[in-house]
């Protein structure tokens, strides 16, 4: 994609197109998965703090991102040859950064009732369903957290859960302006930017946000902003 987008040819071959569109999906389904994982990490972190080590033990870990890959894959298996089984225009001009199901969806000249009642089931399983138990373990935990009248408390609540909450609010915002949008030409426009964002945005920003709380990665980032500011008041000295 990345190379689409910055070389001078911007043509992909029907199987690359394939291939990018399974690894995407893929990938996609996974991250929402994981999120949610990720969400009720923090809400034990958060209300069972002394129950985490037992809750929370490896082994579940392993189970959970298995679960995660195994869903994606199947999800991938399943939706991918149904799309690329359609009869797609003569012209062959995809309306999109990339090869992704809605944008091969309106690339169709047939009938795409099928497709499109497959991709609003799997945006409800892997979007709508994640998203919803995001915010309901946000939900306890914020109630968690306001019964206690401790300003230390809200603030390592807040220093576990910023992070992930800023993921959360990247990735979901993107996903449903691409795969929850009506039909119409302004809102595929603006969903050919959000699906740009979520696939290279996101995945850029992750490591960023992630490692902001990583003491080290902020005692780094003081040195390198303090070189800087003294090499700017070297220069202007001189």
């Amino acid at each position: 994609m990345l190379v689409n987008l910055w070389g001078p040819k911007k043509t992909i071959s029907f199987l690359g197109c394939s291939v990018q569109l399974f690894i995407f999906l893929s990938l996609g389904t996974t991250e929402c998965i994981l999120l949610t994982v990720m969400a009720f990490d923090r809400y034990v972190a958060v209300c069972q703090p002394l129950h985490y080590a037992t809750i929370i033990h490896p082994r579940l870990c392993w189970q959970l991102a298995s679960v995660a890959w195994v869903m994606s894959l199947v999800q991938s298996i399943v939706q991918t040859p149904s799309t690329l089984h359609l009869p797609f225009c003569p012209h062959q001009q995809i309306d999109d950064f990339l090869c992704e199901v809605p944008s091969l969806i309106r690339l169709s000249c047939g009938d795409t009732s099928y497709n499109e009642i497959q991709l609003a089931v799997s945006s409800v399983i892997f979007v709508v369903v994640p998203l919803s138990l995001i915010l309901a373990s946000y939900g306890a935990t914020a109630q968690a957290v306001l019964r206690i009248n401790s300003a230390t408390a809200w603030r390592k609540a807040f220093g576990t859960c910023s992070s992930h909450l800023t993921v959360v609010t990247l990735f979901y915002s993107s996903v449903i302006a691409v795969y929850l949008q009506p039909k119409n030409p302004y809102a595929q426009g603006r969903g050919k930017f959000f699906g740009l964002f979520y696939a290279v945005g996101t995945p850029s920003l992750n490591p960023l946000v992630y490692t902001l709380r990583n003491k080290e990665i902020k005692r780094a980032l003081r040195r390198l902003l303090g070189k800087e500011r003294d090499s700017r008041e070297s220069w202007r000295a001189a």
